[in-house]
């Protein structure tokens, strides 16, 4: 997976646990921005971006509107709020109507990443109890981007990862530690 210059991450039930064994093993040197949409209810502050920044070597903040998107860094999307990548790479908020029952939605991220990355995305669909991110791993893989999904098998929830194969049957299938292992691959790249 030679040239990527971002990597999206989504996830729903289950998804704190699972993220916890993916992110805290990247690297601090990773040369490229992640993204992370994990379903947050709408009334609950969002405390992952400190859970995980006590946690990680590589910097991890909340995404901010008009934020730009540095390398080095996970953006998680702040609950109630859309995660959006605009054309020059910024992070936009947005508080539009809900996708899949969800905002964030991992789709709107999955579909905008690959708006302006294209080929240069690295998308990922973890464990969840819903299909909200497999039309956007569609969208990635269509505009030539890479896309792992978690193994239904060993995923906490497996209806997220089932959905995403059902919708791009191509997707790489890996489990947490594939996917750890592909992620820090791209530090090394």
């Amino acid at each position: 997976m030679n040239g990527i210059e971002a990597i999206a991450i989504g996830t729903s039930a289950g998804g704190v646990q699972a993220l916890l064994e993916v992110l805290p093993a990247l690297p601090a040197s990773l040369p490229v921005p992640v993204f992370v949409v994990v379903h947050i209810p709408a009334d609950r502050s969002n405390v992952l971006a400190p859970l995980f920044a006590s946690k990680c070597k590589i910097a991890v903040k909340e995404a901010e509107d008009k934020e730009t998107a540095l390398p080095g860094v996970v953006y998680f999307a702040p609950s109630d709020y859309h995660l959006l990548v605009e054309a020059n790479g910024d992070l936009a908020l947005s508080s539009d109507e809900w996708v899949n029952f969800s905002r964030p939605s991992i789709d709107v991220l999955f579909e905008t990443a690959s708006d302006t990355y294209g080929e240069r995305l690295l998308a990922v669909l973890m464990t969840g109890a819903n299909d909200d991110g497999a039309r956007g791993l569609a969208a990635v893989a269509a505009a030539g981007g890479h896309v792992i999904v978690e193994n239904p098998v060993t995923a906490s929830v497996r209806a997220m990862p089932d959905a995403g194969l059902k919708f791009c049957p191509t997707a790489r299938i890996e489990t947490l530690q594939g996917i750890v292992d592909q992620l820090k691959a791209i530090a090394i790249q």
